[in-house]
């Protein structure tokens, strides 16, 4: 049975008669209601992604939609003549979503019961219930990051960004270079910290310790003078990425303790944990400090550990080392390095602050890609 627990990551709305009022192909008279458009601005807000699943004709359909002033909210829609468990089946694939995920409301029960039947875990919802879906537990998150409030962009973005990568015929690092990347790290604000929260909690494969800090934790790291919580976002010419890596590290005044680094699984291919690694260990050479990193390997972090190594980071034994406290989490291994200068990033643009001034300091101006040295 469907988990009705758990928030829903996309809507997949039929049209006649549930999204507008009216058959499209009986010519009748079509009509959005104002609940209805409201409801779809609403969920949008919260990061609530919406689609389409639909038996009608593909073009005149999405004319409507156009002509009605809904059409940008819909993601990867499915309009024609398949079955609808074919379309949602779909549209939860390119969105890379579980089905247990995916919400389908429709005016008709035969439709409904198709869907129940082939695909189980999606929950169905009638027309008649459009009015109460906004009042409904999974169709309200406990927060709603900023992130979130931009996730159809970031979709939106991200689906031209791999149309655009698929027409490429250079190497990869030109392509990337072709992207025109904006990567910025500052110190989190408490406006970040559910986002930063989200991070330390889902990011596995490139989170180089797995410990979940809470809010509450990370509002303590915030006004400790010792600590830098950072986070990085990064945005290109189709749009934002959004926040995708979060910094907490400790600064000593001969070592600085890196105790987690995690960044999103969706920018590994831009090298994003690599600049983000060279600027820190820039930062740290600067400051004349060594740095320690935390490190548990697990299954799925082996990329980590290999960014970790690329960058210099070794089991080499220094008194630094030991005259941490010991960790707080089993498991863990201490990486140590000692920094050298490094130069800019080639593929991307980067404003960061200097660890060595106050977390309240201004960003400098954004640096231009230079040429590799």
């Amino acid at each position: 049975m469907p988990d009705k627990t758990s928030v829903v990551k996309c809507l997949v709305w039929d049209l006649d008669n549930t999204l507008w009022q009216g058959t499209l192909l009986e010519n009748d008279e079509i009509r959005l209601a104002e609940p209805v458009h409201e409801l779809i601005r609403l969920l949008d807000s919260r990061g609530i992604l919406q689609s389409v699943a639909s038996k009608n004709d593909h073009d005149h359909a999405w004319a409507k939609l156009e002509e009605l002033g809904v059409a940008e909210y819909f993601v990867r829609p499915r309009i024609g003549w398949s079955p609808k468990s074919d379309s949602i089946r779909q549209i939860a694939e390119e969105l890379r979503f579980a089905l247990g995920t995916i919400a389908f409301v429709d005016d008709q029960a035969a439709e409904r019961a198709e869907v129940a039947f082939h695909l189980p875990d999606v929950r169905c919802y009638s027309a008649e219930q459009v009015a109460e879906l906004a009042g409904l537990a999974e169709f309200s998150p406990e927060t709603v990051t900023e992130d979130a409030r931009s996730r159809r962009r970031m979709y939106q973005a991200g689906f031209r960004r791999e149309a655009a990568k698929s027409g490429f015929t250079g190497p990869d690092e030109e392509f990337i270079r072709s992207l025109g990347l904006v990567m910025r790290i500052e110190h989190a604000t408490a406006e970040h910290l559910s986002r930063v929260e989200e991070l330390t909690l889902r990011t596995s494969q490139m989170n180089a310790t797995g410990v979940h800090y809470s809010r509450e934790t990370l509002e303590r790291l915030l006004d400790d003078p010792r600590h830098r919580v950072l986070v990085t976002s990064l945005s290109d010419r189709f749009g934002p990425h959004g926040a995708v890596g979060v910094i907490l590290l400790e600064l000593g005044r001969t070592t600085w303790h890196l105790k987690l680094l995690a960044t999103s699984c969706r920018v590994v291919s831009f090298g994003a944990g690599t600049v983000i690694l060279r600027w820190l260990v820039d930062q740290a050479a600067r400051a004349g400090a060594h740095l320690v990193a935390d490190f548990r390997r697990t299954d799925r972090n082996r990329m980590m550990e290999i960014a970790y190594r690329f960058s210099g980071f070794s089991d080499a034994d220094c008194p630094c080392v030991g005259n941490l406290p010991a960790p707080d989490a089993g498991g863990l291994e201490r990486l140590h390095l000692v920094p050298a200068p490094q130069g800019p990033p080639t593929t991307m643009t980067l404003a960061a602050p200097d660890l060595g001034a106050s977390p309240g300091t201004r960003l400098p101006g954004l640096r231009s890609p230079s040429p590799a040295v």
